[in-house]
């Protein structure tokens, strides 16, 4: 690890509290600015006037609104998201049962598009301008063009009803992960197949990969041993922005496929304008992706020895 290393971890740590904050403080100001009550959401509108009044009171929603904001700053740094005002649980206990089938299915959906993107960019870019690199382009353009919440019931028409080779929707195997994994990681194997393409492009036309060539190395060494590690360098920035696309992606891909997951959590909560649930559901997706781009940011010195962190 480098000598500056730890600093660099050190200021990125301190570089997450205003950022949580400022999520935390955005996420507030838009659910509450967002039209509905959740009170008539819960007791429904025949409820009486004095009803749902002392329900408001006990809530806590007739106060000020940077009372409440202030009021769920405090709760937050305890560790206390609230509780939902649908169900009564606590926010964080909710979310967690939920969160793994989340993250179960973007690490799916991303094992997917690494295994397809890397191989097939790689050909299209030692081949290049052939066919198969022209066949690998096409592929790549449809990826991108389809969105999920076309794909995914196209998916489910083809081999759901019509083969009966795949079930339909929810959780409980590989098979149920199949589908949705495929939905959500199509768009980011296209992406990072354009991707790894034009790296290696630009690598395989560096001095480096000449010397190698010249020295009589194989060419699948010098391909997959020198000029692969460092093309590689750019497809991790764009996994760990595109870590943040699959999990928001998630929140339709999970709806489709009634996956019992963080992001379909998200969208009954929103329905329900169930405020703490909302609240704790993005502030965890939040979270995760801050991370995933902390630990890309260290990925970096593994991949390339030449980058330096400095104190």
């Amino acid at each position: 690890m480098n000598r500056g290393m730890p600093g660099y971890i050190q200021r990125r740590l301190l570089l997450l509290v205003p950022v949580v904050w400022g999520v935390v403080t955005v996420v507030f100001s838009f659910i509450h600015l967002v039209p509905g009550d959740p009170v008539l959401a819960m007791v429904g509108e025949n409820a009486q006037p004095a009803d749902i009044a002392r329900l408001r009171q006990q809530l806590g929603l007739n106060d000020p609104l940077h009372v409440q904001y202030f009021r769920y700053l405090a709760k937050l740094v305890q560790g206390d998201l609230g509780v939902s005002l649908h169900t009564g649980k606590p926010v964080l206990r909710t979310i967690i049962q939920r969160y793994p089938a989340t993250i179960e299915l973007a690490l799916a959906s991303l094992l997917l598009a690494l295994i397809i993107s890397i191989p097939l960019g790689v050909l299209s870019a030692t081949k290049r301008n052939s066919p198969v690199d022209h066949f690998s382009m096409i592929l790549a353009l449809l990826g991108i063009s389809m969105p999920n919440f076309w794909l995914g019931p196209l998916l489910i028409i083809l081999f759901s009803i019509k083969l009966n080779l795949l079930p339909v929707s929810g959780s409980g195997g590989l098979s149920h992960l199949i589908l949705p994994a495929i939905t959500l990681g199509t768009a980011m194997t296209a992406l990072l197949t354009r991707m790894v393409r034009a790296s290696m492009l630009e690598v395989m036309g560096q001095d480096y990969i000449r010397t190698a060539r010249a020295k009589g190395l194989p060419e699948r060494v010098v391909i997959y041993k020198h000029a692969l590690k460092n093309a590689l360098i750019p497809v991790v920035t764009i996994v760990g922005l595109q870590f943040g696309t699959l999990l928001t992606g998630a929140i339709i891909t999970e709806t489709i496929f009634a996956w019992p997951g963080l992001g379909r959590l998200t969208i009954q909560s929103i329905s329900r304008r169930d405020y703490p649930l909302v609240q704790g559901c993005i502030l965890m997706i939040s979270l995760t992706y801050i991370l995933v781009n902390l630990a890309t940011d260290l990925l970096y010195t593994v991949l390339d020895p030449r980058i330096r962190y400095q104190r």
